[in-house]
């Protein structure tokens, strides 16, 4: 493998230093050419320091003065605000790791794709919000987006890309979260802390949260619609707890094909990292033997409503599915700063959805007034419920 030019948005995140995990492990084959941060400081200064990155950008401009002390004496140029983390997407590099939680991944994921070279792709919210315009985007640039989460990650490895008609249907996977087994009078009790102690993957709080209300699988099944063009109608989603099988694509002669491994997610990673090529990873090997057994279960939308609000966003379009994610995204952190109870994520969501339906977006400028007017009313929403 040639040395392959890398930047990683999101670098101090779980997904982040899942990827500076792996390059480290072989630096020689790398060049780091931009990471960025939020606004962890330290652990975006230590990593540029590390991997000799040419570039490092902190998302909090308050944090400017901090991030340079940081660096000083390094030669390593810094950055900080929103405009200076898209800056940083911005910069040549074969290959970029799209990793910045949240509808804040938006902007700097579309200046990696104007560069039309490899974006990894693991902010799905992103997606989900302006799924036909990054595509637009990508289509002409010339960009490969290749999936990181690990159900899209299966998908791709297994889906026909040259032949999709021969596709009969897209099984996603999910673990079925910390609650899986939980009335709706328990799951009401729940605490941030409950919720984001996920059974078999290491994530961050966000996406903890929405695998514990199913409505990351929800997220996931809009962004399988727009990465993989089969039909909305032909994407199943299947809890399957042990989190071994990633995704199955079932073709019309019946044939399935799965992919599974360890609950790691290095593994898409280095999936997309050494792209179209493979690579070794420190990853723990699949011992079926060991595990013994394999469990299937259709999900209960009687208990995780997230998933009915999810299609019906995904079957309406236009601005929907940017509303959804607003709304999701407003009513997960007040649920995670104790604002607001677990059960009530969804429905937040769901009033949302019933108030707003603005006109489809055509631009990036317009799923960003639709995203922040969705928040206000999200905002709102959580006020009465409060009253």
């Amino acid at each position: 493998m040639s040395v392959r030019s890398i930047s990683i948005l999101g670098a101090t995140g779980s997904i982040g230093t899942s990827t500076l995990d792996l390059i480290e492990r072989d630096p020689e084959r790398y060049e780091v050419v931009a990471l960025t941060a939020n606004s962890d400081v330290a652990g975006l200064a230590d990593a540029a320091r590390r991997t000799g990155a040419r570039f490092a950008a902190i998302g909090d401009p308050s944090l400017s003065g901090a991030l340079a002390d940081a660096l000083a004496g390094s030669g390593i140029a810094c950055g900080a605000g929103a405009q200076a983390v898209t800056d940083a997407a911005a910069m040549e590099s074969d290959w970029t790791m799209a990793a910045i939680v949240g509808i804040a991944g938006l902007e700097p994921t579309m200046a990696a794709l104007r560069r039309g070279r490899a974006v990894a792709l693991a902010n799905k919210e992103a997606l989900v919000s302006a799924g036909p315009v990054m595509l637009g985007v990508a289509k002409d640039s010339g960009a490969h987006m290749l999936p990181v989460d690990s159900e899209h990650n299966a998908i791709y490895q297994c889906f026909d890309h040259e032949n999709p008609s021969r596709v009969a249907k897209v099984v996603l996977t999910a673990s079925g979260g910390p609650f899986r087994t939980l009335s709706r009078a328990e799951m009401a009790r729940m605490t941030p802390a409950q919720a984001v102690k996920h059974p078999n993957w290491s994530m961050g709080a966000k996406i903890s949260v929405d695998s514990a209300t199913l409505m990351n699988k929800g997220l996931e099944l809009i962004e399988a619609h727009h990465l993989f063009p089969i039909g909305a109608d032909r994407f199943e989603i299947l809890v399957h707890p042990q989190s071994v099988v990633h995704s199955l694509v079932e073709y019309i002669d019946g044939s399935v094909l799965a992919q599974l491994g360890t609950p790691d997610m290095r593994t898409p990673i280095a999936h997309t990292l050494a792209w179209p090529e493979r690579m070794e990873t420190p990853c723990a090997r699949l011992d079926l033997a060991a595990i013994g057994r394999l469990d299937f279960e259709a999900p209960d939308p009687e208990r995780f409503p997230a998933l009915d609000l999810a299609r019906a966003a995904l079957a309406a379009g236009g601005a929907r599915p940017a509303i959804l994610n607003a709304a999701n995204e407003v009513a997960v952190a007040a649920f995670l700063a104790g604002r607001l109870g677990f059960l009530d994520i969804v429905s937040v969501v769901s009033k949302v959805l019933d108030r707003y339906d603005p006109p489809g977006p055509i631009s990036l400028e317009d799923v960003i007034a639709i995203d922040g007017h969705a928040r206000d009313m999200a905002e709102q929403a959580m006020e009465v419920l409060a009253a």
